[in-house]
């Protein structure tokens, strides 16, 4: 047994270790490094203002070389992207991979610090089952390529994923992979097992709130002291959103046979303002999800299914893009504002000797009654082509019953394609969690609480 005096002086070590630890950057919290805008600075000032916090990673989503150069020499890890649009021909063409590795990788390694490619982002939820089929030949291309000049233990190869690959995530030992994606899911998870790289996912509690908008769920989505939920499968003791959805992750991982692959966040955030029908975007409630984020993080608790480990974590977003479409939301996810000072503080300045968000903050949150029924529509403005494509893709899935839109039956008529499209995609919605990445199709959906059945015609719903 330890003497009082040995029990100090190995608290004393403990907090000299740690404070070292964390007045330099923290290589488990990025930052995702947008670029739909008009008025970000110049590369080299925001590799300054990367440099004077302890964000250790950044994740870019193409491989903007001016960003690269500025970031060499910071010892800052590097997330690089091949867009969605690369994938055919770096999946056909092994030339076009080794290409593509020349061009974004040999000239800037290793003085920038690119440790991770993701080729393509939320490809597996597309509903564009072409470029899905072609993903994994892509990224094997982009190992290969890597293997070549001798980077290939260097720098990781993955995709970027949205938690709708997943059918069920609640409670989080349920959670399972869309029995639709499971063979080339499988086909990907044995190349990362091979090559030792993470699968890589975007969880965000701001969503999940959106669909229940209960106090007590607001409190649970910003890391604030509540009741906490035991997942009734193991009776494991959630105290946050983030944990439960990383950790239904891990479940359908180990559900395949691949506990063992790394996780890591590729986006998580919260903004600061949104539309009139978007609860709970607030400055408040943004620093209190990011700051309390970054101290559970910091405190290397990890989740009930994953412990003592942190989770790299990349933070959405470095700025506000106020080029990106979609709701007002999309354009404000900043930490810091375009002329390099603090949104909000996060406890992220190296100077700073500010303590990051309590969990317990003292400005009260009113959160919107909560929405008892929802059903998903197509957005106004939606091409018929590309409801096309949510409708064939919807009508695909197993255990999807689309024979109400099929000749003859209640909601055949009108026989139009926004028509089935909506039905079709209300369905999905329904049958798959009733969470709100299920009514996303690549952003041409969105909820309502109005009613859209019609005549004979019922639109299936439940309470969210």
């Amino acid at each position: 047994m330890a003497t009082t005096s040995n029990l100090s002086f190995l608290l004393y070590l403990t907090l000299i270790t740690t404070t070292l630890y964390f007045a330099d950057s923290q290589s488990f919290i990025g930052v995702n490094y947008g670029q739909v805008a008009d008025n970000l600075p110049p590369p080299d000032a925001t590799a300054n203002l990367l440099k004077s916090t302890s964000i250790g990673k950044v994740r870019l989503y193409g491989a903007d070389p001016a960003i690269i150069k500025a970031l060499a020499n910071s010892g800052i890890g590097i997330t690089i992207g091949a867009a969605n649009g690369d994938i055919p021909s770096l999946a056909s063409n092994p030339n076009s991979a080794t290409q593509w590795v020349n061009s974004n990788v040999l000239p800037y390694y290793p003085a920038s610090n690119i440790t991770l490619i993701t080729v393509g982002n939320e490809v597996m939820t597309s509903g564009d089952n072409g470029l899905i089929s072609q993903l994994v030949p892509a990224i094997q291309n982009v190992q290969n390529a890597l293997n070549s000049v001798s980077l290939g233990g260097k720098i990781k190869v993955s995709s970027v994923h949205s938690m709708a690959v997943l059918t069920q995530s609640d409670p989080p030992s349920s959670g399972s992979f869309d029995p639709n994606l499971k063979n080339t899911l499988k086909e990907l998870l044995e190349f990362q097992k091979e090559n030792k790289a993470p699968f890589t996912i975007n969880p965000y509690p701001f969503f999940a709130y959106q669909s229940d908008t209960r106090s007590e769920t607001l409190a649970f989505c910003l890391f604030q002291p509540n009741s906490g939920r035991v997942d009734s499968g193991n009776g494991k003791l959630y105290t946050n959103m983030f944990d439960a959805q990383v950790d239904a992750v891990h479940s359908a991982l180990s559900g395949m046979g691949f506990e063992d692959i790394e996780i890591v966040v590729a986006e998580t955030g919260w903004p600061t303002r949104g539309d009139n029908n978007e609860v709970g975007t607030s400055v408040e409630n943004a620093k209190s999800y990011n700051g309390n984020l970054i101290t559970h993080l910091r405190s290397l608790v990890g989740t009930p299914l994953m412990p003592g480990k942190s989770i790299d974590t990349y933070l959405f977003a470095l700025y506000d893009e106020d080029l990106k479409p979609g709701p007002g939301s999309e354009r404000a996810f900043g930490l810091y504002k375009t002329d390099l000072s603090v949104a909000y503080d996060v406890g992220l300045d190296k100077s700073s000797q500010k303590t990051p968000p309590s969990t317990n903050p003292k400005a009260p949150i009113t959160p919107s009654p909560k929405t008892t029924t929802q059903w998903c529509i197509p957005k106004l403005g939606i091409s018929d082509d590309e409801l096309q494509v949510n409708l064939d893709y919807v009508c695909s899935r197993q255990g999807i019953d689309c024979g109400p839109i099929q000749p003859g039956a209640a909601c055949y008529d009108p026989n139009t394609v926004a028509s089935h499209a909506a039905f079709a995609m209300n369905l999905y919605y329904q049958k798959f969690g009733r969470n709100p990445w299920n009514c996303d199709f690549s952003q041409t959906a969105t909820l309502t609480s109005q009613n859209p059945s019609y005549n004979a015609c019922v639109y299936p719903s439940g309470s969210t």
